[in-house]
């Protein structure tokens, strides 16, 4: 049997990833280093995803295993040096904290094996190539390339807070989708059914971040300011239904520009997304998905990457504006960002505090309609 190490236990490595994995019949270890989650993991023989929306299932995952990646180093190191694929949902920030393990795993394995398939399944850009820098930081040896290769992948599922007692089970929407840069794998690509396999993954991820990361985040900005709790309750408001369409409208716009994606596809695109954040059986918090504005306000990021393209192109961009100006204003407690983002707007002039949040330089096309956002937002503080 195939064998997948995924390091990443969480809500999306058990009702993504990892069930994708299973279904297409690896025999699947999670690392972690939540000592619970691991013993949880470790006592159980199963547990069940769930998905929600116009296509219900319910499907059991069994016959996996789970190691603490903190406590036995050594059982994971024997895990990946036996591993066909490597997979993580970890959390971009945190891989580097990963590739220590994995370059151990690799640097093991025997002489002649398959190369070992590395794929980071994070909710950013090209995140594989930020694990591979980190694995090749700490490997030991001069055969890396033969004994693994690396692929960027797109990912995109809703996984909303689960509900209390949940334990193990995952609760996820129907809509998935898994795209894999197949170009490393050289003719040889994986037998995994859920994975869409594409020749140039750019124009998958842009479509992804600019459309449903750029929309959700705009739906939580302006759904908190109505006094919305959920992001269903927020889309189904027409002020901000309306508010989270004009600003897909121009991320579309962009991307029809930029990668040839036809309008009619694009149209589509939006409608789907626009239902997914509608569905009711996913009751995900405006809070949770607001959250950490300073990362989502940065240079290459949901609001501002599309907002300077279109501007370099002289294509409009009033709603992702107005976006970025509800995100200024979003001020819920028990977020260390949030409070951060306030901090700098009162103790900097519009022009530093512009530089500072967005990484955009005084000469670029969008900085004087940003900076008099900020302005506008500092004249309220």
């Amino acid at each position: 049997m195939t064998k997948a190490v995924h390091f990443g236990a969480g809500n999306i490595g058990r009702g993504f990833v990892g069930l994708l994995l299973h279904e297409a019949g690896y025999e699947l270890v999670f690392a972690d280093v939540a000592d619970a989650l691991i013993t949880q993991l470790q006592e159980a023989d199963s547990y069940e995803v769930r998905t929600v929306g116009q296509n219900p299932t319910r499907t059991v995952v069994d016959g996996f295993s789970a190691i603490n990646s903190t406590k036995d180093p050594e059982g994971l190191t024997e895990q990946v040096a036996s591993a066909d694929v490597v997979t993580t949902a970890v959390g971009a920030h945190i891989l580097r904290f990963v590739a220590p393990n994995i370059a151990a795993g690799i640097a093991a394995r025997p002489a002649g094996a398959p190369r070992l398939a590395v794929m980071a399944c994070e909710n950013a850009i090209n995140a594989t190539d930020l694990l591979e820098q980190e694995i090749r930081a700490n490997y030991q040896g001069e055969d890396l390339d033969d004994k693994a290769l690396f692929s960027n992948t797109a990912v995109d599922r809703i996984v909303p807070v689960q509900a209390d007692g949940a334990g193990l089970d995952v609760t996820v929407e129907d809509f998935y989708e898994w795209a894999v840069d197949r170009t490393p794998f050289a003719g040889q690509e994986l037998d995994v059914p859920g994975i869409t396999w594409v020749d140039d993954l750019g124009p998958y991820i842009e479509r992804k971040l600019f459309t449903v990361n750029t929309g959700h985040a705009t739906t939580a900005w302006h759904g908190w300011a109505a006094g919305h709790s959920t992001i269903a309750d927020a889309i189904s408001d027409a002020a901000v239904h309306g508010r989270v369409t004009s600003v897909l409208t121009e991320t579309s716009a962009l991307l029809v520009a930029k990668h040839g994606f036809s309008e009619e596809d694009m149209a589509s695109y939006r409608t789907k997304v626009l239902g997914r954040f509608a569905n009711t059986a996913l009751p995900d918090p405006v809070e949770r998905v607001g959250r950490a504005p300073l990362r989502k306000l940065s240079r290459n990021e949901r609001i501002i990457s599309p907002a300077a393209e279109l501007a370099e192109h002289g294509l409009g961009y009033q709603g992702l504006l107005a976006s970025f100006s509800a995100a200024l204003a979003f001020t819920p407690e028990g977020d260390d960002e949030v409070d951060r983002l306030q901090e700098i707007l009162r103790s900097q002039d519009a022009d530093a505090a512009t530089a500072e949040i967005t990484g955009l330089e005084p000469s670029h096309p969008l900085f004087a309609a940003v900076r008099d956002a900020v302005a506008a937002r500092q004249s309220t503080l």
